[in-house]
């Protein structure tokens, strides 16, 4: 479906059956932690290259500490504010040096140089730019990063999930292995972003011959009803409340594992849905300013921000008790390219 000699590939695009990722044998289940690392901004307000803060940084420092006590490599998905700032380097930098965490780059373009675009909303997604600025922008990111880190990264997401027609042809060019930018069973185009509602969970090659594939944040369905859940829940969303009412009643929920709005409960039943669905790798992701109060409006107060590090703890530790591993990205990508490459 991807490789057609006629156009580029299409991240937005369904993948076919034989586009799926098959692992080495052995390999999975695995998961891997990512780090939306990025500036503060206010999410109610409309979108300025000026109206941002970095205060939240020396944050990332306990969340490594803690990440590492448990033998976990996050995946910091750096934007350019972060990447610029210097003590990103004595944050992260020997951290990532010694392969206890990992980069990745994450294109907020209304942050990220060029400026040439207006900023605004449809904007906001870094697909929807014209092709030659959002490889600028890709490209002034991925050389920052590498300037301030030493070492090539290997993964990409986009900001606010908004991949594009050529977004695929751009990270194949930069050398990314991985793209992290689709969030199964969310639709983001009532705001000019992509529709993922259809997508799986499960990785698959974007461009087989760049060696490019996909491996999609992790949302399942929930409850006795989930195996219809690709029909069911999106209809549900048109009548308030619904969603929530079947959720009460075990029927059906949509749960993304993260724990920005997720409890610990719901992790649980979603890390047994993914494994009874055989996902082979699990994606957990959550933003940077999280890890501060009063910078999302998940963690409000010390309080909250216990909860979020209680959250992280019960779901490794449930993860853990299913047999699911932390993974590095190199581990990833080489089980996918041996399995795909046998000679």
């Amino acid at each position: 479906m991807l490789t057609s000699a006629r156009r580029d590939p299409d991240i937005r695009e369904l993948p076919e059956p034989a586009d799926f990722v098959v692992f080495t044998q052995g390999f999975g289940p695995r998961f891997v932690v990512t780090v939306d690392t990025e500036e503060e901004f206010d999410w109610t307000k409309p979108f300025d290259r000026f109206g941002h803060g970095l205060t939240h940084l020396a944050a990332l420092a306990q969340f490594q500490d803690f990440c590492e006590n448990l033998g976990i490599a996050p995946v910091y998905l750096i934007d350019y504010p972060v990447a610029c700032d210097p003590r990103i380097v004595d944050l992260l930098g020997p951290a990532v040096a010694s392969g206890r965490a990992e980069i990745g780059v994450q294109l907020h373009p209304w942050v990220n140089p060029p400026h040439d675009e207006v900023t605004n909303t449809h904007n906001s997604y870094a697909g929807n730019l014209p092709a030659p600025l959002e490889r600028a922008k890709f490209d002034t990111l991925r050389r920052q990063l590498e300037t301030t880190f030493r070492q090539p990264a290997l993964i990409y997401r986009a900001g606010r999930y908004g991949v594009g027609a050529h977004t695929a042809r751009i990270l194949a060019d930069g050398g990314i292995s991985i793209d992290s930018s689709v969030r199964p069973r969310f639709d983001y185009s009532h705001a000019g972003g992509p529709n993922f509602r259809d997508h799986p969970a499960s990785p698959w090659w974007i461009d087989r011959a760049a060696g490019l594939f996909e491996l999609p944040l992790t949302t399942v369905y929930c409850g006795l009803l989930r195996r219809f859940g690709d029909r069911l829940y999106h209809a549900l969303l048109r009548v308030p409340r619904l969603p929530g009412v079947f959720a009460r009643l075990g029927l059906l929920e949509r749960v993304p594992l993260t724990p920005e709005g997720t409890t610990i409960r719901e992790a649980r039943r979603a890390i047994d849905a993914a494994l009874a669905d055989n996902l082979p790798v699990l994606t957990l992701s959550f933003h940077s300013p999280s890890l501060a109060p009063g910078n999302t409006p998940y963690v409000n107060d010390a309080q909250d921000l216990d909860r979020l590090y209680d959250w992280w703890r019960a779901v490794f530790a449930h993860l853990h008790a299913r047999g699911v591993r932390p993974a590095r990205l190199s581990a990833i990508t080489a089980a996918a390219s041996a399995a795909a490459n046998p000679g």
